[in-house]
């Protein structure tokens, strides 16, 4: 099926999704669970296909995103129930006022009705935009990477059959099968069947969309995201921290990729961090992290010189920039400088530099003694995500079911002219 007829017919379904109540969506969600559990066997042969045909071309840490266990196939059937637990976002009054000529005016929450996704290698994804686009009563088109869609097109399949034993149309979740470049653009320019985009990848795919999109778009994802330590810091919290946001999966968005430290605590910090990041996982047998140092953190413990472009860079892996910065002032100068708007922390326990660390960094998820990691649908309490918003129209940070609602003005009179 063409990318157009894929489109048109999500648009045949989108009214027949706006028009399903609460209840019918939440049982479409619940058999869509049982329909991935069900179907767990094609799915993992699906995707162990799709990892072979990567390996080689993808990074270590990149096949990470891709894969998939029986465990993370549990956990995409248990967002869809947890979505379907959470307050259905459509058809709620947001304002109500009454005019002194009597007429009632309600602004009312509505689904934005098409609803595009253009992502690459995590298959989870397909669950998580699905779940969000059901329950909110949008049409999804998905359209993924060409090394993951052996892996969406069997979780499409079955998620298209839980939707039709509920009763609900097949065509409200959508898999392009074109993975060219075509199709992206012609998700980019499909005025009047997709009513908003959504990038979900690298720099290279939200630029495109950002730039080359006719269609409204939400600019997501990219994550330069800093971890500060002050003078003031618990140290030993700063290196469980630091480990948590760097190497827990240091191949997604929230992940840290800035260290920035004060220089009086960088004398006793930095060969903690080293000891943390480096000596320690070594030993263990663990990947340590490729410390990418500033000229003064140089001078402290060994690493690899930082280059021009190290403080800019989504690294993606096991790699940290390193600064050493002489205040609170510098640090958060920096990071107005090379953030991408994120997620950025403080370690400290000086309250007052924390609240002038909320106040001045301008990002999206501002932390004080935690890990960026947080930054995520589900530690929202959102269920799961579509994407994180970095920036400030419409949608901020991780985005859940309102996020993908508009509004409309009903109003009601009794006869009123003007």
């Amino acid at each position: 099926m063409t990318t157009q007829e894929i489109l048109t017919r999500a648009a045949g379904a989108r009214r027949l999704l706006a028009a399903a109540g609460e209840e019918e969506k939440n049982r479409a969600l619940k058999a869509m669970a049982q329909a991935l559990l069900a179907a767990k066997g094609p799915i993992l042969a699906a995707n162990a296909q799709d990892l072979d045909r990567a390996r080689g071309s993808i990074s270590e840490v990149m096949l990470d995103r891709l894969a998939l266990t029986e465990k993370r196939i549990e956990a995409m059937a248990e967002g869809l129930e947890q979505v379907a637990l959470l307050p259905d976002p459509a058809g709620r009054v947001l304002e109500r006022t009454e005019r002194p000529n009597g007429l009632v005016i309600e602004k009312v929450s509505v689904p934005m009705g098409t609803v595009a996704i253009i992502y690459e290698s995590r298959p989870n994804v397909t669950a998580d935009a699905a779940a969000l686009c059901i329950k909110s009563g949008n049409v999804c088109v998905l359209r993924g990477g060409k090394e993951a869609y052996g892996s969406n097109r069997a979780i499409v399949d079955a998620l298209e059959q839980g939707l039709e034993a509920a009763g609900l149309p097949r065509a409200a979740v959508s898999l392009v099968e074109d993975t060219t470049r075509a199709s992206a653009k012609e998700l980019m320019s499909a005025n009047g069947l997709v009513d908003l985009l959504i990038p979900r990848g690298g720099a290279g795919l939200i630029r495109a969309c950002v730039e080359e999109a006719t269609v409204p778009c939400i600019q997501t994802g990219t994550g330069i995201c800093h971890i500060y330590v002050d003078e003031a810091a618990n140290q030993e919290m700063a290196l469980r921290i630091l480990e948590n946001a760097k190497t827990s999966r240091p191949s997604v968005c929230n992940a840290a990729e800035v260290c920035l430290v004060h220089q009086a605590a960088a004398e006793k910090f930095l060969p903690a961090l080293y000891g943390q990041l480096v000596s320690a996982r070594q030993a263990a047998g663990k990947q340590p992290v490729e410390l990418r140092l500033c000229p003064r953190a140089l001078g402290y413990i060994p690493g690899t010189p930082a280059g021009p472009a190290d403080f800019d860079t989504e690294f993606l892996d096991y790699i940290l920039a390193v600064k050493v910065v002489d205040s609170l002032e510098e640090a958060m100068g920096h990071i107005a400088a090379h953030s991408t708007g994120h997620s950025d922390a403080i370690i400290t326990e000086d309250e007052t530099a924390a609240a002038r660390f909320l106040q001045g960094v301008d990002s999206a998820a501002v932390y004080v003694n935690a890990s960026t990691r947080f930054t995520d649908g589900g530690e929202f309490g959102l269920g799961c995500e579509m994407g994180i918003s970095t920036q400030k129209l419409h949608a901020r940070g991780p985005m859940g079911l309102r996020e993908l609602c508009s509004y409309k003005y009903i109003i009601r009179g009794n006869g009123q002219i003007r």
